[in-house]
């Protein structure tokens, strides 16, 4: 494998918490990772909050939209490394055959997207996820990849997905 790993991260709708970790990936990688995002149903528009949340933490949004996961089955499409669920809807589809045989895991968070309420209490719920989120992908972009072999990839991106922010102390 190369130094440079790409990483899928799926959900249903691509509106939010996959589109999240693609973002937070792309950053914390430095270059090491290549993060896309793609929903089994995609709803066709990234969700405002999770566009304001970016901007107001100084991250990229440009180019960013919600894609259906067929594009990344698709001949020509990136091989994936690591392919992570973000939802648990998603984690229990069936989904395409990722060509190259990547690790997978579950790495599920709520959905800020579903969140009621006032609309503190709705960037709130993107805020709670988007620290989730980073939890765990700070984790795994630490991991010395490159010395680890498949099975071990495996258990270790199993593992985050277990721990979750729990595992990163505040």
């Amino acid at each position: 494998m190369s130094s440079s790993y790409n990483v899928l991260f799926l959900c249903t709708g691509n509106s939010a918490r996959s589109i999240l970790a693609e973002v937070v990936l792309n950053h914390w990688g430095k270059g090491r990772f290549r993060a896309f995002s793609a929903g089994s149903f995609p709803k066709g528009a990234v969700h405002p909050m999770a566009l304001e949340l970016l901007r107001r933490h100084d991250l990229p949004i440009e180019g960013l939209r919600s894609k259906s996961w067929d594009e990344f089955a698709a001949p020509g499409a990136p091989a994936m490394d690591f392919v992570f669920t973000v939802c648990d809807q998603a984690a229990g589809e069936v989904c395409p055959i990722w060509p190259g045989n990547p690790v997978t895991a579950h790495w599920g968070v709520p959905d800020p997207a579903a969140a009621e309420g006032s609309e503190a209490e709705r960037q709130q719920a993107f805020r709670s996820t988007l620290s989730a989120l980073e939890a765990r992908i700070r984790l795994f972009s630490s991991l010395p990849l490159e010395k680890l072999d498949r099975l071990a990839r495996q258990r270790q991106a199993d593992e985050i997905g277990r721990l979750g922010s729990a595992a990163v102390s505040p």
